[in-house]
């Protein structure tokens, strides 16, 4: 007799046929999310009833259960929970949100609008930060306008004071021009301050010792404003404390020489003079020499050279160029010197003092996300670079549902702020019951064939 051929199963083939890695990982992960939205509602539910069993019933009067819907991680979890009224107040309560510090009717879960803040800070736009959440989670969790409006219900808690190690603090300055929103308005100036304690190395590299970022958006001018900041933020003393400032020739950074008098020093930028120096000079025969006077914090000698180079460039507009940059160099041409021997001669300890030039970096981080075609309305801009100076700064940003989680510092200081252990127990059991229950290949022996776990993910 002929032996049969076993073919297989002819569904079986037509699925191995067609799946790809791709499609399995996300037909697998949507099974999942199911089975812990699940998971979640039926956990959130047990912990309501809990709250009912043991509530002072004198006080909160059950009024009936309503609608709780959110967007989590998970996708939508929806579930009914209990309506109070607190007869002492006579307002109306969910006490399941107040035990787990959560407003159910913002309609998303604490870890989806952390998510959606940092992305939209972090990132590019809002509304490539909608998009990347929708490809992380699977679905369209959030929106960009929503992304925007949980952005503006945010709050920075004002930082703790830093003491000084040294009486050498170190400012690096520049400003960023960002546009209107209004047709007939003027873009803005941010003028932004960096300010540190000098360097520590970790192996070759320099690290900024307690790097902070101010950000000129009161009415004062901005040096005035910039004391006060200093005094709150690092336990600065005027009559103790220098300042060794960075920045390029705008007037409203120079006029720090007359705002600090002697107790700051000034530094013009290297990295702009550098820039320009290179625009003029690039192929005139004296670009390498007027390059090392600069190198060797030889002003003196830098400025004869610029001067020096008067007439012999190739065409009108860069010899213009060249009497400007000598006219705001003179006016204060020390400050291309390096700041270190003005230190010394104060009698300052410099040992582990590197050259001054951050700003550039600084300013790039933020003109990445401020910059780059976009516009803004003043709040919206005020409101994120708060935000977005907080996640440099590590500071702590308040939101609609509580701390920001990268920003806040979980102190666990004995084992009763750890959830309880069966607690945690229960909740595993829970999803990992959950997980079996919808994929089907999970319940099954472990010699059977996948056939059936695979027809039941993809519909068949």
């Amino acid at each position: 007799m002929p032996t049969k051929t076993n073919k297989g199963d002819p569904q079986m083939n037509d699925i191995i046929s067609t799946l790809t890695m791709k499609e399995l990982e996300k037909i697998t992960y949507s099974a999942l999310q199911e089975s812990f939205s699940q998971v979640m509602a039926q956990t959130l539910q047990e912990l309501d009833e809990a709250i009912a069993t043991g509530r002072d019933k004198k006080r909160f009067y059950l009024k009936d259960k309503r609608t709780l819907k959110f967007e989590s991680v998970f996708g939508q979890v929806e579930l009914k929970r209990n309506y109070y009224q607190d007869k002492e107040t006579g307002k109306y309560v969910y006490l399941l949100d107040q035990y787990l510090a959560f407003d159910g009717t913002k309609g998303m879960s604490p870890v989806v609008q952390d998510l959606a803040i940092e992305l939209a800070v972090t990132g590019v736009s809002y509304r490539q930060a909608s998009q990347a959440m929708e490809r992380l989670l699977g679905y369209p969790v959030i929106s960009h306008e929503a992304i925007r409006q949980q952005l503006l219900n945010t709050e920075v808690v004002p930082e703790k004071s830093v003491p000084l190690e040294q009486d050498v603090v170190f400012v690096e300055v520049d400003g960023l021009y960002t546009k209107s929103q209004e047709k007939k308005k003027k873009g803005r100036e941010v003028k932004i301050a960096s300010v540190h304690q000098g360097w520590e190395m970790n192996g070759k590299r320099a690290k900024l010792i307690e790097k902070r970022h101010f950000i000129h958006q009161g009415k004062l001018p901005f040096w005035e404003e910039f004391e006060q900041y200093l005094m709150e933020t690092y336990e600065y003393n005027p009559t103790k404390h220098h300042l060794v400032i960075n920045g390029d020739g705008a007037k409203w950074i120079t006029s720090c020489r007359e705002y600090f008098r002697h107790n700051a020093t000034f530094v013009i930028d290297r990295f702009h003079v550098a820039r320009d120096v290179q625009r003029l000079f690039r192929k005139h025969p004296r670009y390498r020499a007027i390059r090392k006077k600069l190198a060797n914090y030889d002003w003196k000698g830098f400025m004869v050279e610029l001067n020096s180079a008067v007439g012999t460039l190739e065409n009108e507009k860069k010899e213009e160029r060249l009497e400007e940059l000598i006219a705001q160099l003179s006016q204060y041409p020390e400050a291309l010197g390096d700041y270190r021997e003005k230190l010394k001669k104060k009698g300052i300890d410099t040992t582990e003092f590197r050259p001054m030039g951050s700003a550039e970096g600084t300013m790039s981080v933020f003109a990445r996300r401020l910059k780059n075609g976009r516009s803004w309305c003043n709040l919206g801009l005020d409101k994120f670079i708060d935000v977005f100076v907080a996640l440099q700064d590590n500071l702590e940003i308040k939101t609609l549902q509580g701390i920001l989680e990268q920003t806040q510092e979980v102190e666990q200081t004995s084992i009763q702020a750890k959830p309880p252990k069966h607690f945690v127990e229960k909740l595993r059991d829970s999803a990992a019951e959950a997980t079996r229950n919808n994929l089907g290949y999970l319940k099954q022996s472990v010699r059977k064939p996948i056939t059936a776990a695979l027809k039941g993910l993809r519909g068949i």
